[in-house]
């Protein structure tokens, strides 16, 4: 009986906490609110279409310096590696021989020239007397075949003597142009040029001399590439300049820009078989001398502008294995991905030329807390603010070449 009694009073609290908690109603998680971006609308501009490439700088006119004739080398006249002037001295070759040459040759000339007048005078005597009948026809015939004979022979010693003044001259090695005057390549004493000198045939090379101001770019661009941009002019999206007033920027290896711009002056009409390129080629001021020919530059080419394009804050591009993305938010409001085409930079900005509409809102800022297909509320972007690429991927970097 007293068992019986307290199951009654228990089996009436079990009932009373059914019935609470079935009055209560059951609760699912907290919503979060949906996340707010920085965007920017997509809208088409032209900007500027550049190439970056790898130039090599080379002199303006480059002159070899060598022996025109032969002799033991004196003396080196001017200073290594300093400015000379066309005509200026660089070095002297024994001139004992050759001043005797000359010597010889205007001993010879006044031996002629003797000749000569003898002759003349043999020959007018003969002319004066041949109407009185006192000399013959072949008389006269033979003095003045003598009085010409002479006279060529005046002429020949008068070259003789001009050779002989001409090579006495080339002892005293002149600068060919104005530059700058390299090392010295052969050492005092030393035996110089040949019989061969003025033909080119193993001259003795003694120096050169580079003018550096101005200088060129010698560069290449791929033909594929130049073919691309021409098919590009002709759809309408791609003006390039004329070919005379394309300029390039040279980049110097700390990174800083030459403070003068080059001059295309040069384009190559053939294509190398063994790279698929067209050589190039740009003039550039230099009047400091502060660039020297044989440096490697990055140089950017100007090659005109690109039509319809979208300038895209860099901090909202990123790229994966399929390539350049950008996250927008649709009319829906809702974070939607777009691949884009995304090849160079423009003052901070990526110039995309393919994958955005007009009216597009790029997500800038916020990109940590969207992703694909999740709702988000746009508001104009504010640079400075939290612009990191989405998923925590570090910003695309420039291709191999670009900047």
């Amino acid at each position: 009986m007293k068992s019986s009694s307290l199951r009654t009073p228990l089996l009436c609290l079990g009932l009373l906490s059914l019935a609470a908690c079935g009055g209560k109603k059951e609760q699912g998680p907290p919503q979060m609110p949906t996340p707010e971006v920085g965007v920017v609308k997509a809208q088409p501009v032209s900007a500027p279409l550049s190439k970056d490439l790898v130039g090599r700088l080379s002199a303006f006119r480059s002159a070899d310096v060598r022996a025109r004739v032969s002799g033991v080398l004196l003396k080196r006249v001017y200073e290594e590696g300093t400015d000379v002037k066309k005509g200026q001295v660089l070095f002297e070759i024994d001139p004992a021989v050759y001043q005797a040459n000359v010597e010889s040759a205007q001993a010879n000339l006044a031996s002629a020239q003797a000749t000569y007048v003898n002759a003349h005078n043999a020959a007018e005597r003969a002319r004066s007397l041949r109407p009185k009948g006192y000399v013959s026809q072949s008389d006269l015939d033979a003095a003045e075949a003598s009085e010409r004979s002479s006279a060529a022979a005046v002429k020949q010693s008068q070259a003789a003597v001009q050779s002989a003044r001409i090579s006495l001259g080339f002892t005293r090695v002149t600068a060919p142009i104005d530059g700058r005057a390299g090392q010295q390549q052969v050492t005092e004493g030393a035996i110089v040029g040949n019989g061969n000198a003025d033909s080119g045939v193993s001259s003795t090379l003694l120096t050169t001399v580079d003018q550096l101001d101005p200088l060129y770019v010698n560069f290449t661009v791929g033909a594929a590439d130049l073919d691309r941009l021409r098919r590009a002019q002709t759809a309408g999206n791609v003006s390039l300049s004329d070919p005379t007033k394309t300029t390039v920027q040279v980049v110097l290896p700390d990174g800083s820009k030459y403070d003068q711009q080059g001059l295309l002056d040069f384009s190559g009409a053939t294509v190398d078989p063994t790279t698929g390129t067209i050589n190039l080629r740009a003039q550039l001021a230099n009047p400091d001398k502060r660039l020297l020919p044989g440096t490697y530059v990055t140089i950017k080419a100007n090659l005109g502008q690109q039509n319809n394009v979208y300038l895209v804050p860099q901090p909202a591009v990123a790229r994966d294995v399929a390539g350049g993305y950008v996250l927008v938010v649709n009319q829906e409001g809702k974070v939607e991905r777009k691949n884009i085409t995304a090849n160079d930079l423009s003052s901070g900005n990526w110039i995309v030329t393919a994958g955005l509409a007009a009216g597009d809102q790029i997500i800038v800022s916020g990109l940590q807390s969207v992703q694909p297909g999740a709702p988000a509320k746009a508001a104009p972007w504010q640079p400075g603010k939290d612009a990191g690429p989405p998923n925590g991927t570090q910003g695309a970097k420039p291709a191999a070449g670009k900047q």
